[in-house]
């Protein structure tokens, strides 16, 4: 018997009872589609993280305080308090410094923000006029936060879309800019400030939500709204990319030395790059899709079993068949070859469903939470070659245990 015959005989089993073999293959589709969805899922959040930390600027560097000791218990990376204003200024000026371009102190809270009756509790930033060509910031109408609104401490503020859209509401957008809003004020902590521009929308969602962000002058936000004198972070920009390394090691030297701390094992700051800060969140994000993936995995597992289940009762049913071929001279292979067809046949179709499933259930999850769809062909391709050997394992033992019947007691079976 051919390959052919042994196909079209399987085939011809399997749609004997269309229903039993239906529920065989369910499992199998929802473990495949489980895979694809979720690896998919996990991708698209990494490239979605990845966009968003690319937006924010080229060749950057992020100085961060160190974590706060008390008692030789060490809190969180960035809870101190040891970065100024005058640290950002210093850098600037410094000769010993060649491969920085800009320097953009940051101090960033959480803070209520009100327009009329509507309210919202979203990021707000202060900021000076470097902000924005350091992180590449654009502006859909309006201006951005001048030296003088930072010499002065002016009330004046600059609203991501998000914002605007929770505080304004989409119909105070009828040009699509905003610029109806321009001169109209909004309160931040009780303080009141004149709206003098809207960025144009990064995207994004939750904490990394770059559009849900209103910016002040960096000493306002010090002396009025929060009432400190330190910053939060310092944002630099390095002549190159090749330079970078070269920059983050002229800073920190400079920083240690403005400290007056001689070992650098004990600085009270950390720099980052765009690519520590990158590596850190795909390896997060991958640990995640790895987690969720291997979750769905199981679901192959049991349907695997499932297969296997099935494939039993069917031998047990076609014994008498099982009996008659091999008095008619069929040898062992042949039959082994055919349940073990039927149970690939029966995973391969669940894989293939399964992948569909998959694909439609990733598109439709991408579209309901706003990340980029992706799916990855070595996802798909892992998902259906899974599937064929779980066909195998699972139809191994069934299709063995038929053609080691004996034929005349295989006859002889009520």
């Amino acid at each position: 018997m051919d390959i052919t015959e042994l196909l079209y005989s399987a085939i011809e089993a399997l749609s004997v009872n269309k229903m039993r073999t239906l529920l065989a293959t369910l499992g199998i589709v929802i473990g495949i589609g489980a895979v694809i969805a979720l690896i998919s899922l996990g991708q698209s959040s990494q490239k979605s993280v990845q966009n968003q930390i690319q937006s924010l600027g080229s060749n950057l560097l992020t100085v961060m305080p160190g974590a706060q000791r008390s008692n030789n218990v060490r809190s969180a990376s960035g809870s101190n308090t040891t970065l100024t204003y005058e640290d950002a200024t210093a850098i600037l000026a410094s000769n010993q410094i060649t491969t920085v371009k800009n320097v953009s102190p940051e101090l960033q809270r959480r803070a209520q923000a009100v327009a009329g009756r509507n309210n919202t509790n979203t990021q707000v930033l202060g900021v000076t006029p470097a902000y924005a060509e350091v992180r590449k910031l654009g502006l859909s109408t309006g201006v951005f936060i001048s030296s003088t609104d930072v010499n002065s401490a002016a009330k004046v503020a600059v609203l991501g879309p998000q914002v605007v859209s929770d505080l304004f509401g989409e119909t105070r957008l009828p040009d699509g800019q905003g610029s109806n809003l321009i001169g109209q004020s909004v309160r931040i902590n009780k303080q009141s400030f004149r709206i003098v521009g809207i960025t144009a929308s990064k995207g994004g969602s939750g904490f990394m939500n770059q559009d849900d962000i209103i910016f002040i002058p960096l000493t306002t936000a010090q002396k009025i709204v929060f009432g400190v004198n330190y910053i939060s972070s310092i944002s630099l920009e390095a002549k190159s990319e090749g330079v970078m390394t070269q920059a983050q090691d002229e800073v920190g030297y400079f920083l240690l030395a403005r400290h007056r701390i001689s070992d650098p094992t004990q600085a009270d700051f950390s720099i980052m790059s765009q690519a520590d800060i990158l590596n850190t969140a795909s390896s997060v994000t991958g640990t995640f899709t790895a987690l969720l993936s291997g979750i769905a995995a199981i679901s192959l597992i049991v349907g695997g079993i499932g297969i296997m289940n099935i494939m039993l009762v069917t031998v047990t049913e076609r014994t008498r068949e099982i009996g008659l071929r091999k008095a008619l001279g069929a040898k062992k292979k042949i039959i082994t070859s055919q349940f073990l067809l039927e149970s690939i046949i029966l995973t391969g179709m669940g894989g293939v469903l399964g992948m569909v499933i998959g694909i439609l259930g990733s598109l439709l999850i991408s579209h309901l939470i706003n990340l980029p769809f992706t799916v990855s062909p070595n996802a798909i391709m892992l998902a259906i070659g899974v599937s064929g050997v779980i066909g195998i394992i699972f139809g191994w033992y069934p299709a063995t245990r038929a053609a080691n019947l004996q034929p005349i007691e295989a006859l002889r079976y009520e």
